[in-house]
């Protein structure tokens, strides 16, 4: 019963934030909204095709960061719920929760389902990475960025920041003894698993093909709905904007992705998007992604659970 108030009020976070970002700019919003109801079904249908996408490519991804075979239709629909679950905590945790449950639930080890979210968040990471570096190779309208670029001197904190929190895990570690055996038995885990992964070109495929897809097909549903918008954007532009901002404030921890969309909306005005067409290219994506199928995720979240599946 006492922890009723704090499960409620994490989930209602992300709807409070959104609703008084909202106020905030109620012009904007109206303008985006409006729009909205103006917009081409047959690409918006389109988008909604790359956002189921989004799921295949992340059950793939999961599959290839570990070297038991999963069941294809448990693992999706773990990935469709896990996505409705996303909006209560930041940086992906509630999916990586559901995720640790749905592996544990099929026999997998404590330490080794832990180590394969490691490789799954370290293979998306570094493809994103990877494509965003290609793109900006390929693209000149990298030119524009500079000036959403951050001051020089915001690195200075940030550094000091990371050099911080890794000193402090290192102190933890060779002090607190308690700490050691089972971080030494994670990274053993992690090496056996991400070795015996690579030698399995099917993994290797899954592990890295869905990785590199999955920002793609983001940014697909992303154009779809500027193109039906008409946002008058370059698909190659609007992926760029995509990516660049989601490696730009992906790690910000706001529940719900709403610093990506902050920053979303700020990248497409500096590429020559209007911004209240930006705006309405952002609410629909982000309907699309992640209003749409809430309700429908949650359901099959409960129903996962019921049947002891997580």
């Amino acid at each position: 019963m006492s922890g009723r108030p704090v499960r409620l009020a994490l989930c209602l976070a992300p709807v409070l934030l959104a609703a008084g970002w909202a106020v905030a700019n109620r012009p904007l919003v109206y303008g985006g909204v409006r729009r909205l109801g103006v917009a081409d079904p047959g690409w918006l249908l389109a988008g909604a095709g790359f956002t189921c996408l989004t799921w295949v490519a992340a059950a793939c991804v999961r599959q290839g960061a570990l070297p038991d075979p999963l069941p294809p239709g448990p693992l999706l629909a773990s990935q469709f719920a896990a996505g409705a679950a996303n909006h209560v905590l930041p940086g992906g945790l509630s999916a990586h929760a559901v995720t640790l449950r749905f592996l544990r639930r099929r026999g997998v080890p404590l330490e080794r389902a832990t180590a394969s979210i490691g490789l799954y968040s370290l293979a998306r990471s570094s493809a994103k990475a990877l494509v965003l570096l290609v793109f900006l190779a390929a693209s000149g309208a990298w030119r524009r960025l500079g000036d959403l670029a951050p001051d020089g001197r915001l690195l200075v904190p940030l550094a000091a920041a990371v050099a911080g929190a890794l000193a402090t895990a290192g102190v933890l570690l060779t002090v607190v003894r308690p700490l050691r055996r089972p971080v030494a038995g994670l990274l053993r885990a992690a090496l056996a698993d991400a070795r015996a992964v690579h030698t399995r070109p099917c993994r290797v495929l899954a592990l890295w093909g869905g990785a590199v897809a999955m920002p793609l097909v983001q940014a697909g549903a992303l154009a779809c709905v500027g193109t039906s918008l008409g946002l008058g954007l370059p698909w190659e532009q609007v992926v760029l904007a995509h990516l660049a901002a989601g490696t730009a404030v992906g790690a910000v921890p706001a529940p719900g992705g709403l610093a990506v969309d902050a920053a979303l909306v700020w990248t497409l005005v500096a590429f020559g998007a209007s911004p209240s067409v930006a705006t309405a290219t952002v609410i629909g994506y982000r309907m699309l992604t992640d209003w749409v199928p809430l309700v429908p995720g949650a359901l099959v979240l409960s129903s996962m659970i019921r049947a002891k599946a997580l």
